[in-house]
């Protein structure tokens, strides 16, 4: 018997996907439910399953654009053995003198390694474009201090180590820097061609239309994090013991944005035709970086959660986005965004809007800066912020204030829990 692998439906608007990669071979046994193949849509990664054991047959090539419900190979079930996956890293294609490009398995070098025997010996894998690499320049395929703390050499490896980028110390360094360095400098010329895929694509497209059909204006300001960090610093372990996971910043900033948007509901609105709509809910989207790119899933209903809820919620979707496992349903919507550039680094930035959305806020990272307190310098955790917004539907007063309320909210979190106000109007509840 023979069944169909077909692609499946990835969304109502989307008519195209792209075949990715396969992650088995073709004439491979696969196992039910094993995955097979990964399709990129403008929106996400999702993965194909098989629908019963047997052995596959490809009948459409990796980088293929196809549609959904379009057949892309078959699993014969009458045949049985042993499932085998394909080797999801590609050895790099190899230029041979006569121009034409081939790819080679990597070849497993046996090297002796340093010690106290002087018998043991164990394998490091060099990758086909390292090896020869090596060999042009006459460097000698055992040395280890390439990578010591690896056992596995890759091109990048050689290269790193040309530029004198070591990872570690040995006795014959000295003359085998100068060797590589005499070899083959930093005069590379080579190039790499990768295409597109259909997330990168899209999310090129989206960020191109935002700067040109929106008036897109950023407010910034500076926040205090002592109030936050001494909180993590003082529960993070009975916070741990509980719910089995850390507490990061992001939480307090998605509770800090939910607390303040009914003080400045537009902040959370968009432009429908002629028509702005105000959500009555904050369905807050979380930028995630991953390896196919940038993506936002949303947490709903972000307002009626608790501070450890938002914290696990933004933890399980971070995870299914950098393995591939979100969903489309778990992509689409959003009221208002929050990205991080600070866990790169970033100082400040202009974050780009996500749209229909009308704001996104953006986090930097935390520098200790002298600042002013009661007229004494001191050195306080400081972080910059900023608010991108759509100046058609918010005005600046109306962003200047709504980040002024967040930045209130991350100095004193106890208001998260008084809906934003302070002790006294709580209690006097003004």
């Amino acid at each position: 018997m023979t069944i169909d692998i077909r692609v499946p439906e990835a969304g109502e608007s989307i008519t195209q996907v792209e075949l990715a990669r396969w992650l088995v071979e073709d004439g491979a046994f696969v196992e039910k439910d094993q995955e097979i193949a990964e399709i990129d849509s403008d929106k996400a990664t999702l993965i194909i399953n098989a629908d019963a054991a047997g052995q596959i047959k490809i009948d459409v090539d990796e980088g293929t654009t196809v549609e959904p419900g379009k057949i892309i190979g078959k699993i014969d079930t009458s045949v049985s053995g042993k499932p085998d996956k394909k080797n999801t890293e590609k050895p790099a294609a190899i230029t041979t003198p006569s121009g034409e490009s081939e790819e080679k398995k990597e070849e497993p070098v046996k090297q002796q390694e340093d010690k106290p025997d002087k018998e043991a010996k164990s394998t490091i894998t060099i990758t086909p474009q390292a090896k020869k690499l090596l060999e042009t320049h006459g460097l000698p395929t055992e040395w280890d201090h390439i990578n010591p703390d690896s056992r596995r050499i890759t091109k990048k490896d050689v290269l790193a180590a040309i530029s004198g980028h070591f990872s570690g110390e040995a006795p014959s360094r000295p003359a085998e820097v100068a060797a590589l360095d005499n070899a083959y400098g930093t005069n590379s010329r080579e190039k790499q061609r990768n295409k597109m895929s259909a997330l990168r694509k899209k999310v090129a497209e989206r960020l191109v239309a935002v700067k040109n059909q929106t008036a897109m204006l950023t407010t910034f300001n500076e926040v205090d994090m002592s109030a936050i960090i001494a909180l993590r610093k003082k529960h993070q372990k009975a916070f741990i013991e509980k719910y089995g996971f850390k507490l990061g910043f992001m939480s307090f900033f998605v509770k800090a944005l939910t607390e303040s948007i009914p003080y400045f509901p537009g902040v959370n609105g968009y432009i429908d035709s002629n028509h702005i709509v105000i959500p009555e809910y904050a369905d807050i989207g979380i930028a995630v970086s991953t390896p196919k790119g940038l993506m936002v899933p949303v947490i709903r209903n972000a307002e009626s959660m608790s501070l450890p809820e938002v914290e696990a919620k933004i933890n399980g979707l971070a995870e299914k986005a950098r393995n591939n496992k979100i969903t489309i349903e778990e992509l689409t919507g959003g009221t208002i965004s929050v990205t991080n550039g600070g866990v790169f680094g970033s100082m400040l930035s202009t974050p780009i809007i996500n749209p229909p959305q009308s704001a996104i806020l953006g986090m930097h990272n935390i520098i200790e800066r002298p600042v002013a307190v009661q007229g004494k310098v001191e050195i306080r955790p400081m972080m910059y912020l900023a608010l991108s917004y759509d100046h058609r539907i918010i005005d600046g007063k109306e962003s200047v204030s709504f980040l002024v309320k967040v930045k209130e909210l991350i100095e004193n979190p106890v208001r998260m829990l008084l809906s934003g106000k302070d002790e006294g109007e709580a209690i006097l509840k003004l």
